[in-house]
């Protein structure tokens, strides 16, 4: 009887020690193919967030650091917590990498180089230059014989394409203008259209 006790806790001893290693072994494999994972993120994401001629972000730098020493000293189970918990920091700091690369780059872009002004126009601020530029060009030509024309629907119309014409000067530096007040070809423009829309001065 004492050795049939004595079998079966060395079976239960046996099967613990069985688990315990397959146990073990386990998540020494997910460890190591959690490890191989991440190199394989970071070199695929590099691309991403480094800029050429800097060192990589400070962040990022330590995130990595932290995922490497993540693994020493604990069992493998905690070794994978610790994991778990280095990446989230990780990956939190590749974003904010990746963003701010992405942010700077799109900032450049979006910068005016040297001796070009960027101006916004509406499409149709856009459409009154361009039918104003067209025949401006042709009537600016010494052999322009045409007939071609074109005509504001009415008041709004008219200012409408002023103002256009108002952002492209104002877009001038001032150093640059060919006149001497910002806006003394615009009043101009203005007077002709009161003068043509204007009941009060039709009528006199």
């Amino acid at each position: 009887m004492d050795i049939l006790i004595v079998l079966t806790l060395l079976q239960l001893f046996f099967v613990a020690a069985i688990w315990s290693s397959v146990s073990t072994f386990f998540a020494r494999g997910r460890l190591r193919g959690m490890q191989e994972a991440t190199q394989e993120i970071v070199r695929g994401v590099q691309s991403h967030y480094e800029v050429a001629g800097e060192a990589i972000p400070a962040n990022v730098a330590k995130a990595i650091d932290a995922v490497k020493a993540a693994t020493s000293g604990a069992s493998y189970n905690k070794k994978i917590h610790r994991y778990h918990a280095h990446l989230w920091v990780f990956g939190d700091a590749i974003g904010e990498a990746c963003w701010r690369r992405g942010y700077d780059v799109c900032k450049r872009a979006m910068t005016p180089k040297q001796d070009i002004i960027p101006v916004e126009l509406s499409l149709k601020e856009l459409l009154h230059l361009t039918w104003l530029a067209h025949l401006g060009f042709n009537h600016m030509m010494p052999n322009y014989r045409g007939f071609e024309s074109y005509r504001f629907t009415g008041d709004e119309d008219a200012r409408g394409g002023a103002r256009a014409i108002e952002r492209l000067e104002a877009a001038v530096p001032a150093e640059h203008r060919p006149f001497d007040h910002p806006t003394a070809q615009a009043e101009g423009r203005r007077k002709l259209i009161t003068e043509w829309w204007s009941p009060k001065l039709r009528t006199a």
